[in-house]
């Protein structure tokens, strides 16, 4: 039978000579290389005093965006659940009334909207199909919680505060966003 490939080595099958049949210098590589490894630079991060910086492209608990004016981005058009591969996102979409339009964009927004974060795989295919930049991956890490219930994550807890009334609460919760976007 041939090869499907031609990446196949044969085996050296001849005797060991008295060196390798020692194994000095099997040991003495072994050793090199651990001493090599005592002095190079130790990459324990001391986590109080130093902070360890993330990749940029990091991606933490999902975050839903306003617009400029403080209304909600979110248009519950549900692409951003259908492109959930681990179905982790549920919503219910509603109209706008007389009176709101200094709450949402559009004429119909999302009246419920549920994130379960232990089913949530962070892939991040959630931003990249929402048309209207209403949802993105922050830099920041999902907490810490005691029970399951406290994982599931509605519209209030997603929701960035708004950027006109909560000033110091937007920018701490867009993070380093902020800054990428006054870069780009």
């Amino acid at each position: 039978m041939q090869p499907l490939t031609n990446k196949a080595a044969s085996v050296d099958r001849r005797p060991m000579s008295f060196m390798e049949k020692m194994y000095l210098p099997a040991i003495a590589k072994g050793m090199f290389i651990t001493l090599k490894h005592i002095f190079t630079r130790n990459p324990t991060i001391h986590y109080p005093e130093q902070k360890r910086e993330f990749s940029p492209v990091f991606r933490g608990l999902q975050v839903l965006n306003r617009d400029e004016e403080g209304r909600e981005n979110c248009t519950a058009c549900g692409l951003c659940a259908v492109a959930c591969p681990a179905e982790a996102i549920t919503m219910e979409a509603a109209e706008r009334k007389e009176g709101e339009e200094h709450l949402y964009r559009e004429e119909k927004y999302a009246a419920k909207y549920e994130i379960n974060m232990l089913r949530c795989i962070f892939c991040g295919l959630c931003e990249e199909a929402c048309p209207k930049d209403a949802i993105y991956l922050s830099e920041t890490f999902t907490p810490a919680e005691y029970s399951r219930k406290q994982f599931i994550y509605n519209k209030q807890e997603l929701l960035i505060p708004n950027r006109i009334t909560d000033k110091e609460a937007y920018e701490k919760a867009a993070g380093k966003r902020i800054k990428r976007e006054t870069v780009n």
